[in-house]
């Protein structure tokens, strides 16, 4: 049996029908896609436009309040710097006050040690090469009925029972302003300005500077309201002795003086007066044998002399024992009998041996380092000359040797403070 096929007629119309079938629904398609691209132009799976807009936006606002929170952690970051900074500030501070009270702390035991040795018991001497007399005498026993109203301003002034005291009246005014603006750049507290007349009170109240009006005395005003540079320096022997006698040690100071560093760090406390020196030189300043010529002896005719030039009474630290107030009254003594000039008595009485007829002081006594307690001739003859001493940091210059003292007391500060580099270089070595 042969199988059915369909004739030509059929075969045809199953082919048209197909066709209209895809034609149909092709246009369907078409009419569906057109529609879609209307009401979803972005697709059906598509994220929303506004919702990824939206979050965007979020996005950006986490940026924003990010940048707002570094900024202000960056703030409080550097606040925090500079609050650590000012304590470390503080603390190395209190490291060099604590430093330097260490330091007087084993100065004062070993003195001690030294006194109870050789003020003790009689003992044996040592070894060769290894006994050491006595050089620190004892302090005084305060005696605070001696001034009642001063001790009650040193108390407050003083540190460590030690503090810087000068003299001044009006007219040295304008030294004084450098010397006290030095001293407070420096950041030195324990200063006391000895006022000789109400005009320098008034000064030193106005500039918060610590100071000691005396009570009325016509012996000491006289002077002190209307004398000059070298009378009033004849004052202070008189007026250091109280300071003395309530347990004190003094650095006294002229006001002609340019502070560069703290003087206390530099002091040994080992004699009864440290004193700056107005030499200029190792041999000067310290002592040297200086050789005589004289040819008229003969086999003989040189004779060894010991040279030493002055210790500077304007500049020197001097300790409450009994023989640095008896230099004092001795100094005082002279000074109210006799037309001298204060330094030339100052170191006669420390220098000169008892003799037929004169009974020396026995006190011990200190040059300092003259570069670095400086006078006027080692600055303006010497160190600007030298490359290297010029970076040298003095610890005070003294404008002893020159009269035109306020000048060069500025141009020291232009030097050393400010690095003018030529500040110095105006002034001729000496005097016009």
């Amino acid at each position: 049996m042969g199988g059915r096929r369909d004739g030509p007629l059929m075969r045809e119309k199953g082919q048209t029908g197909r066709g209209t079938r895809i034609a149909v629904a092709i246009v369907i398609g078409v009419l569906l896609g057109s529609v879609f691209a209307v009401f979803y132009p972005h697709g059906l799976f598509v994220s929303d436009p506004p919702i990824r807009n939206r979050r965007i936006g979020h996005s950006d606002l986490q940026v924003s309040l990010s940048s707002c929170e570094s900024s202000d952690r960056i703030d409080a970051l550097k606040i925090d710097i500079l609050s650590l900074s000012e304590r470390n500030s503080d603390l190395m501070k209190q490291v060099r006050d604590l430093t330097g009270k260490l330091r007087l702390a084993e100065q004062v035991k070993d003195h001690a040690e030294k006194q109870v040795l050789v003020l003790g018991k009689p003992h044996k001497a040592g070894p060769f090469g290894t006994v050491k007399a006595l050089r620190t005498n004892p302090s005084v026993s305060p005696d605070h009925s001696v001034n009642p109203r001063l001790g009650k301003i040193l108390e407050k002034v003083a540190v460590q029972n030690e503090l810087i005291v000068a003299l001044a009246n009006s007219n040295v005014k304008s030294m004084l302003e450098v010397w006290f603006t030095s001293i407070k750049k420096v950041g030195i507290t324990n200063y006391l300005v000895v006022a000789l007349d109400d005009e320098t009170e008034d000064f030193c109240k106005s500039n918060d500077v610590p100071f000691y009006k005396r009570d009325p005395d016509d012996g000491v005003d006289t002077i002190g309201k209307t004398g000059g540079n070298h009378a009033v320096s004849g004052l202070k022997f008189r007026i250091l002795r109280e300071f003395l006698q309530l347990g004190y040690s003094v650095l006294l100071s002229d006001v002609d003086i340019v502070y560069l560093q703290n003087p206390f760090d530099y002091l040994h406390r080992d004699s009864d007066v440290e004193s700056m020196s107005d030499g200029h030189n190792n041999m000067t300043a310290y002592g040297y044998n200086d050789v005589f010529d004289e040819p008229s002896m003969g086999w003989a005719r040189y004779a060894h002399t010991m040279r030493i030039w002055v210790f500077n009474s304007g500049f020197f630290y001097i300790r409450p024992t009994i023989p640095s107030i008896e230099l004092l009254d001795r100094v005082a003594r002279r000074l109210s009998r006799e037309k001298a000039w204060d330094q030339a008595v100052f170191n006669e009485e420390l220098f000169f041996p008892s003799h037929p007829g004169y009974d020396g002081l026995h006190a011990a006594k200190r040059a300092m380092d003259f570069y670095l307690f400086m006078n006027s001739k080692v600055l303006f003859k010497t160190v600007r000359k030298d490359p290297n001493l010029r970076k040298l940091k003095p610890v005070i210059v003294h404008i002893n040797y020159h009269p035109d003292k306020l000048p060069r007391m500025k141009a020291v500060i232009e030097f050393y403070v400010n690095g003018k580099q030529d500040a110095l270089d105006p002034f001729p070595e000496g005097s016009s």
